[in-house]
């Protein structure tokens, strides 16, 4: 089995690296997804970010309001008190999502990603969290190109496009308070610059699956007795 941890700022393009390893079939646990699920109402996250932040966050139908609560987390400097409620949860569902993988298949490899593996563990809100992965993966690319994703990507799903310098302001302000690609570069086993195509970036990928693979089956050869 191989824990992998597959992170990069806003916009850098990770979702579609994750896809690219799905292919090669590859477990993929997306934490977004993970961190949905657990706040919809009735979860114990949405319990908690409520009485934390107030009823201001909850829309009419009693979901969250996703983006008044990002609005206040991030112009407002909450981000860290949000995380707080949020990570150490997230971590224990993945804990277990992958927990189940390995049980059935003790070679697969299990992929997390997640935005904010180095931010979690240098806020503290998931302390050692990068010892926790045999390998890292980090997706980089230019800070004007993930803003200029992360803008479009809104428009395409439905933002509105009065709002296009209000959304560019958003996403700088989000990658400011995300640790630098140098950084989690220098800390990362392996590197995806994701600012080519696609066809560029599937390459790094092919060579990063082949890698693991061996991996997972040295690790497998290793635990015979």
């Amino acid at each position: 089995m191989l824990r992998v941890g597959l992170t990069g700022g806003l916009g850098s393009g990770k979702s579609t690296v994750a896809q690219l390893f799905r292919e090669h079939s590859v477990h993929i646990i997306e934490a977004d997804a993970v961190g949905r699920a657990l706040m919809q109402p009735g979860q114990k996250v949405y319990r908690e970010i409520v009485t934390h932040f107030g009823p201001e966050v909850v829309q009419p139908d009693g979901l969250l309001n996703r983006r008044k609560l990002a609005e206040i987390s991030f112009s407002e400097g909450r981000i860290a008190e949000l995380n707080r409620i949020v990570h150490p949860a997230v971590i224990a569902s993945q804990e277990e999502q992958m927990r189940k993988i390995f049980a059935d298949d003790p070679t697969a490899i299990v992929i997390v990603e997640s935005a904010l593996i180095f931010e979690a563990e240098a806020q503290g809100t998931v302390p050692d969290w990068r010892k926790r992965f045999d390998r890292v993966i980090v997706v980089t690319a230019p800070d004007d190109l993930k803003v200029q994703r992360y803008v479009q990507r809104i428009l395409d799903t439905g933002g509105d496009t009065s709002r296009k310098a209000e959304i560019e302001q958003d996403a700088r302000a989000r990658i400011a308070v995300q640790i630098p690609d140098r950084e989690k570069a220098a800390r990362s086993d392996y590197v995806i610059e994701n600012s080519g195509s696609l066809a560029a970036t599937r390459q790094q990928v092919d060579g990063i699956f082949h890698k693991l693979r061996a991996e997972a089956q040295n690790k497998k050869l290793e635990a015979l007795p």
